[in-house]
């Protein structure tokens, strides 16, 4: 069961350097009237990364922070990875290596990896003894003020390998019931669980009063019961935003409830509009977090603009009276394991076409219908509803660029005040429930109600309630059906409203736990109520201006361009080049056949490109600038030229282009170019060879092989049975090489300079 306030917004940036910075972004939230819970601290408040420390020049005192945060009803999460600086005198790295709590190498030394503060170990958290170190260690954190914790980098990462993580023969000292000793390929996927849940148990430890609260980036079937989940680093792009629907759902049906992605993106810059939409539909997932990457623009709800910061305002808003609902999901999920944000299909699972629908979900009765296309809004798409009854209903608060809300008819739906933070609401605030009757005229609903922190609620201190309704001549009825758990009702007033249709409703007011009854109008009064709410709604939406769509960059050359996923259309393919990593294409896919050939993720694989004197070099981490496109048109190439410095007077060069007149071929020229001289060098100061290394999604694994006609004229062919190959010499390929799907009968073919590759791997 998560604290009441982790269901709030959540405000995240790589990184608030400074606690004035922190109090900054907190206060402009309660200046604008923009609803928001909680701020993070990404890993620059560390002390040279050194976890469960703190940079005395920037965060000086944390707990004087965090009691200022609290003071205007703010929570505040802070980073802990597992990479531990390798440093004598580290009090972290010397109770450690005191604990002998390290991952082994075969040799049975502490395994060293290098991550943000270069050398660290690893705590092996399959050991009980590390876990309890660790917990130990999280105890002694939270007394800083620290409310939740983010356990990032959990794979575990490891930079300068080209697996991104650990050898598969590092040694793990498992408990017995889990496994007992074993290497690292046999424990790897549940390394982040364990982490995750040894954070819980030190949070647990230092306050047994409050829930913990953790997000973890690497998890397993099972590590909801400790940790909350996000999408990872994703990018600040349309195609990225529809993703998040379809990932948060099936995170909700793999057992992990509380999840969402980085709200506008973590990586690249969000437009006004993309922002403004993705805020609307991300302030209804269950976790709502807003983050982004260093060196982008800002992405607080007020930087993009007034119409951006009014539609997040409104959504958030939003979220904030729906949190009666929500919270109430997450106590039914808490009890049973139901996902708190469903497909739709859940509503109908005999109806194959509602399984297609990825940008419609359910909050248990409630279903949200969104838009992730820039050129249409939610209110002007078709939207396939489920079978029954579904009433459209909002808070006075529709925009071009918000989702339209459907209730089920036979729900009522709890809601409370519009309030800037969960510890603005009181029990005795104003209630209002939200009645859509079902074809009988019935409707029903629960609301879950405790301290919303700590564990009363275990002990019956809670008060769970079920509301019905019901037509009788004429007459709706609402009542209190029976109650759960040992607390008396609050005295509140209640607020009901009865959707008609359209839009339509009628309300009334009484005190919560009294029968109230609703005189419905007759059938032509329905109608007309319908057909003015529809006028209205209209009226409005004319209004309204929606967010200035601003995605098309302003001109051909220069800067704006390496800040946004660059498509590249053309003939047989349509690339996406991602210019600030490594010019990465993150996406190759061939038209005629619908057939994807990269795998990728935005930080690593794809076809990548960097400098390093030999192959298991750290990877891709040259930033390029889009120097030139040329887009199609009159039988132009579709192409795009782009460079990144890489020290010493070198720059590598590279041109990416679809060929006008042979579009089956994508062309990719590559080079290191000389620029200026380095300082005082008499010539390049840099060794550099350059690195291209795509990573392949095999469809067909069985059927794929990699065929080439090596330089002394033997035929080859490498399976995916061959494992890693290494090719020098003769036996290189002659300047082509292809990678075949037998079973699609199309093959990717790759041609090459042999005198510029010394080798192939």
């Amino acid at each position: 069961m998560p604290p009441k306030w982790s269901l709030g917004y959540h405000q995240c940036r790589w990184s608030y350097d400074s606690s004035e910075k922190v109090l900054k972004v907190v206060r402009t939230f309660r200046e604008k009237g923009i609803p928001c819970d909680v701020i993070w601290m990404d890993i620059d408040y560390m002390d040279g990364f050194r976890c469960f420390t703190f940079d005395s020049n920037r965060f000086p005192d944390p707990k004087s922070m965090a009691d200022d945060l609290h003071s205007i009803g703010c929570k505040s999460i802070w980073m802990l990875d597992p990479g531990i600086k390798k440093e004598k005198g580290y009090f972290v790295y010397e109770s450690g290596s005191e604990t002998d709590v390290w991952i082994k190498k075969a040799d049975d030394s502490p395994f060293i990896g290098e991550v943000w503060p270069g050398d660290c170990v690893f705590p092996d958290f399959t050991c009980e003894r590390t876990r309890t170190w660790w917990a130990s260690l999280v105890k002694d954190f939270v007394s800083n003020g620290v409310d939740g914790i983010w356990n990032d980098m959990n794979e575990p990462a490891v930079f300068k390998t080209t697996t991104k993580t650990m050898p598969e023969s590092n040694i793990h000292r498992g408990d017995a019931d889990i496994g007992g000793v074993q290497n690292h390929s046999y424990y790897h996927n549940v390394y982040g669980m364990l982490m995750a849940r040894s954070t819980y148990e030190g949070m647990a430890m230092s306050n047994t009063d409050k829930r913990p609260f953790v997000l973890t980036r690497a998890g397993f079937i099972g590590s909801q019961r400790y940790a909350a989940t996000w999408t990872g680093d994703n990018l600040s792009n349309w195609e990225h935003m529809h993703m998040s629907l379809p990932m948060v759902l099936q995170l909700g049906l793999s057992g992990q409830p509380l999840s969402g992605p980085d709200i506008g993106g973590f990586a690249g810059n969000a437009t006004p509009k993309l922002f403004g939409r993705w805020m609307g539909v991300g302030a209804l997932f269950p976790f709502s977090r807003g983050h982004s990457e260093t060196g982008s623009i800002d992405h607080e709800p007020w930087s993009f603009g007034e119409e951006c910061e009014e539609v997040c305002r409104l959504a958030l808003l939003r979220r904030y009276r729906l949190l009666p609902h929500i919270y109430t999901l997450f106590y039914l999920s808490h009890k049973k394991g139901a996902p708190v944000a469903a497909p739709l299909f859940f509503a109908d699972s005999q109806d194959p076409e509602l399984r297609k629908i990825e940008t419609s979900f359910l909050l248990g009765p409630l279903l949200i219908c969104a838009s992730t296309s820039p050129e249409k809004g939610a209110h002007e798409c078709a939207h396939k509803l489920p079978k029954g009854v579904w009433s459209r209903f909002d808070f006075g608060d529709s925009h071009p660029d918000l989702p339209v809300m459907y209730l089920q008819g036979g729900a009522i739906l709890p809601v409370g005040l519009p309030i800037k933070h969960v510890g603005e609401a009181s029990l005795e605030d104003d209630l209002s429930l939200i009645v859509s009757l079902d074809e009988n005229g019935k409707a029903e609903g629960v609301l879950f109600e405790d301290a919303g922190d700590g564990y009363g609620f275990t002990q019956e201190n809670y008060l769970l309630t079920y509301y019905v309704a019901q037509v009788h001549s004429s007459v709706v009825s609402v009542k209190v059906l029976k109650t759960e758990g040992s607390w008396n009702r609050p005295k509140r007033n209640l607020n009901i409203s009865i959707l008609l249709g359209g839009g339509a409703m009628i309300s009334s007011h009484g005190v919560d736990g009294e029968e109230l009854h609703i005189t419905m109008p007759s059938g032509s009064e329905v109608s007309n109520l319908v057909a003015t709410s529809e006028l209205e709604l209209k009226k409005r939406l004319e209004m309204i201006s929606p967010i200035p769509d601003i995605d098309e960059p302003s001109g051909q050359e220069g800067a704006e361009l390496s800040k946004i996923p660059i498509d590249l259309k053309s003939g047989d393919w349509l690339l996406k080049v991602v210019p600030w990593i490594g010019g990465r294409i993150i996406s190759m896919t061939h038209l005629p056949t619908d057939s994807q050939w990269l795998h990728s993720r935005i930080e690593i694989n794809g076809y990548e490109e960097y400098s390093g004197t030999e192959y298991r070099s750290a990877g891709c981490t040259e930033e390029y600038k889009v120097v030139r496109r040329y887009l199609e048109h009159s039988g132009e190439e579709e192409s795009i030229s782009l460079e990144g410095d890489i020290g010493g007077g070198l720059v590598l060069q590279r041109h990416i282009s679809i060929l006008k007149d042979n579009p089956k071929i994508v062309q990719i020229n590559s080079s290191i170019q000389a620029r200026n001289v380095g300082a005082g060098s008499g010539g390049f100061s840099r060794l550099v060879c350059l690195r291209v290394h795509p990573t392949f999604t095999l469809l067909h694994p069985t059927e794929v092989v990699v065929a080439f006609t090596a330089i002394n004229g033997s035929k080859q062919e490498c399976s995916p049975e061959s494992g890693e190959v290494t090719l020098e010499g003769d036996l290189r390929p002659n300047g082509e090489w292809m990678l075949v799907d037998k079973c699609a009968g199309v093959s990717l073919v790759n041609t090459f300079d042999p005198s510029q590759v010394s080798k192939c791997l």
